[in-house]
């Protein structure tokens, strides 16, 4: 049940920042769903092979290679996914940093507050 309350919650993110975001485009909420749909499969598959091929240069920039290594799953997604765009890869970045901020201010609100 908690995965499919933080899938809706992406997808809602999605379609926002998509809707306010210049570059990004979701043709529907039912896009975006997918869109969170193989966000979170990418990220569970290819991000750690991603992350591991790009360790040195990782370390070298103190962790900021990871914004572009999200940025890269983004624009996989793009390739994937119709009635998905992102126009460029500066794009990606910004829409992978404020998909990250909205999603820890909303998963605050829906973590059970009994639990560690």
């Amino acid at each position: 049940m908690n995965l499919l309350i933080k899938l809706l919650l992406n997808a809602i993110i999605i379609f926002v920042i998509a809707e306010l975001l210049n570059g990004v485009v979701v043709s529907s909420y039912g896009t975006a769903l997918i869109v969170a749909v193989v966000l979170s499969v990418l990220n569970l598959i290819v991000k750690p092979i991603l992350v591991i091929l790009t360790l040195p240069i990782t370390v070298f920039t103190l962790g900021l290679f990871l914004l572009v290594i999200n940025a890269i799953i983004i624009l996989i997604a793009d390739n994937l996914i119709q009635g998905f765009s992102v126009n460029s890869i500066w794009t990606a970045i910004l829409f992978s940093i404020l998909v990250s901020i909205f999603q820890s201010i909303l998963y605050s609100f829906t973590k059970d507050k009994g639990q560690n």
